[in-house]
């Protein structure tokens, strides 16, 4: 779908064929015409601005009584005009002034940001504005991931500026987080024109070639903007296109000569003028298919996306599963959120083929909000769903839909209103005492498993505490009974293991904010971004020692805009989730107990002393107690408003553990021969 919205709204797509094609992918016409309707809302006013610009260049219809007026009127900057029968405003000043009324306007209260020279027009627009917040990072994947985090957990789009090509290029890691999350990210970014004069020009692109094109396959829309009369229009369409179902990131390259551009004309339109949620509701005949082959089912399982946590239907899918007794798994992909409470009784983990649960029967597969399908880096050896289970997809993005599973049926619709549909369908057609009877074994059954699983689990636990440095079970546990109830954890630590945490969406549970596409740096800058949506709940950033390091300058805008995040840095000195895959190939790495670039110590990285050297205070432990007694000290740090860091030392786990083997090249010893 995020194809047909690019191609109407850059014209290559006619309404005529935006509806056929919507309709092949399973919308009705109803459900395309509210999807189209807010599109054309920021593309009228295109129109109304040039008949303003037109009336004022014909003096005797509506015009300034002379030149000299016009000009006058014109020259004051980001001056506003008359207030338009749509709602807009016609403002006059530089390019820059424009972009940014319109992106205050869209209700952007953040700027994150990591300036440069082709943007100066851009940022003289915001000198002493006190509404829009410069929030600066030391590089531009940090300020990518903090407009992430920011975005997971407000659910307003992140407005972000980057410098131009070779700032851009550097984004890329989490720009491509970003686009796997299906994030509402406005990247806006300078532009040195190399179809202007010379195209060989520094940090513009490279001959023959747009600076667009650098992180295209990571946007949903990629633009570049030379007219500095359209950059209030494309700021606009920017904000659309990322907020508009399926969401996800857009770049907009702004020329530097338009944003510094003095007198520009343009209207500005108020957010309601542009940006909508529709809730599509779905067909009416799948509703009632898909009701069907619930009733129908005897050991149905329900995966949940991330799509189910956009829509706000998480509640739904609660009072869903427990009416009708359905287990509850983690869909395909990685999740960013946990949309379903993993204590509770129908929750039964991550789905997989060859868990115990699955391995009982399962005659039928809903997915719920799944914006990835099934599917890894090679060929599975087997079948990745039950092969006579149906599979049933409920949710707004087509496209991940039949990718590589097959589907049996769509359900195509907002999450929220579906589930909704759904219920009603369900009691409509249910007779009372054999539904019953049937939701009451299958909870039954699920009350035992899930109680059965998660004594295990906890007795495995208990087996590994007492250890120096600890266990990551240790690590979690502690974690979960020190952290406030309510925190948030933003995550990037993926050998870390969790299981104290009761996750939910509910009053009292903590929120897991993750992301689903595993590019290293994202953290430190996604739990900035996070306190910033959410600063009267404690976050902390989870992450591994690996992942800080790519990613340590984030520490720095903590301090400098008093953003009290809490570190916990879990050090195994080790890229352990790239180890372990090298043992699992069972090669010369595994049997000779040299794993090739793995371990991280020799010299320790003292990661207390890198936040201190940015202005972070820290603490380290290497028992249970002591990191207990790190994170109540950084508690209290945090509630004085000051952002602090807990090095957790923590064992390796898994194959290779015990293996500090690296290569023991030393250019000193081995090839200087003069001392110089």
């Amino acid at each position: 779908m995020r194809h047909l919205v690019c191609d109407y709204m850059e014209g290559r797509l006619s309404r005529r064929g935006f509806f056929e094609k919507m309709s092949r992918a399973g919308f009705t016409a109803a459900a395309a015409a509210a999807v189209l309707q807010p599109l054309d809302a920021s593309e009228q006013a295109a129109q109304a601005t040039a008949d303003s610009s037109a009336l004022v260049a014909r003096p005797g219809r509506g015009a300034p009584a002379s030149a000299s007026a016009a000009t006058s009127a014109a020259a004051r900057p980001a001056a506003a005009g008359a207030l338009g029968n749509d709602g807009s405003t016609l403002m006059s000043g530089t390019g820059g002034e424009l972009v940014v009324a319109q992106a205050k306007a869209a209700g952007a209260e953040y700027l994150f940001a990591n300036p440069g020279s082709m943007e100066v027009g851009f940022y003289d627009a915001i000198t002493d504005d006190r509404d829009l917040h410069l929030i600066m990072g030391l590089h531009e994947g940090i300020v990518i991931s903090m407009a992430d985090g920011y975005h997971h957990v407000s659910g307003k789009p992140g407005f972000v500026n980057i410098h131009v090509s070779a700032g851009t290029a550097q984004a890329s890691g989490q720009l491509y987080n970003a686009s796997r999350d299906g994030s509402a990210l406005v990247v806006t970014a300078g532009l040195n024109d190399n179809q202007l004069y010379n195209d060989d020009v520094v940090l513009g692109a490279r001959p023959g070639f747009d600076q667009r094109d650098i992180v295209r396959q990571w946007m949903k829309m990629s633009n570049e903007v030379r007219n500095a009369e359209s950059l209030p229009l494309l700021t606009r369409r920017a904000f659309k296109m990322a907020t508009t179902e399926p969401g996800g990131p857009v770049y907009l390259a702004m020329a530097h000569y338009a944003l510094e551009q003095k007198n520009v004309q343009a209207r500005i339109l108020p957010a309601e003028r542009f940006l909508f949620r529709a809730r599509v509701r779905p067909e009416a005949a799948a509703v009632e298919e898909a009701a069907r082959l619930l009733l129908e089912a005897k050991r149905p399982i329900l995966l949940v996306g991330d799509d189910t946590w956009r829509s706000g239907a998480q509640d739904q899918l609660l009072r869903f599963a427990e009416k009708f007794g359905w287990a509850v798994a983690g869909g395909p992909g990685g999740m960013a959120y946990r949309s379903f409470p993993v204590s509770h009784p129908h929750w039964v983990g991550n789905f997989n083929m060859n868990s115990e649960w699955v391995k009982r029967g399962v005659d039928l597969v809903v997915m719920v909000g799944c914006h990835n399908d099934f599917g890894g880096r090679v060929m599975p050896e087997g079948p990745e769903v039950p092969e006579s289970a149906p599979v049933v997809r409920i949710g707004i993005n087509t496209e991940a839909m039949g990718r590589t599973a097959p589907t049996d049926l769509a359900v195509v619709g907002d999450v929220k209103e579906a589930l909704q549909d759904l219920t009603a369908a369900l009691e409509a057609r249910a007779t009372g005492t054999r539904l019953q009877a049937g939701v009451k074994q299958r909870s039954e059954e699920l009350r035992t498993y899930t109680s059965a699983m998660r004594g295990r689990s906890e007795e495995a636990a208990r087996k590994t505490f007492g250890q120096s440095p600890m266990h990551p079970h240790e690590v979690g546990a502690v974690m979960a009974r020190t952290l406030d109830k309510d925190a948030i954890i933003v995550s990037e630590n993926l050998t870390g293991i969790y299981d104290a945490f009761p996750f939910g969406h509910r009053e009292g549970e903590p929120m897991w904010v993750a992301n689903s596409g595993n590019g290293l740096g994202w953290g430190i800058g996604a739990s900035t971004g996070a306190k910033i949506a959410a600063p009267d709940r404690q976050v902390v950033c989870s992450i591994g020692d690996g992942s800080v390091m790519y990613s340590a300058c984030g520490f720095w805008t903590q301090v400098r805009s008093g953003i009290p995040v809490l570190t916990v840095v879990w050090n195994n000195r080790n890229y352990q989730t790239v180890r372990r895959a090298y043992h699992a190939y069972g090669g010369k790495m595994a049997s000779t107990g040299h794993y090739a670039g793995m371990h991280l110590g020799d010299p320790d990285i003292d990661f207390v002393k890198l936040g201190e050297s940015q202005g972070v205070q820290g603490a380290k432990a290497r028992t249970g107690g002591e990191l207990e007694a790190a994170l109540k000290k950084g508690i209290a740090a945090t509630r004085d408003g000051k952002p602090f860091l807990v090095e957790a030392a923590t064992a390796c786990y898994g194959g290779g553990a015990e293996s500090t083997w690296y290569d023991t090249f030393n250019l000193v010893k081995d090839k200087r021969t003069r001392k110089v």
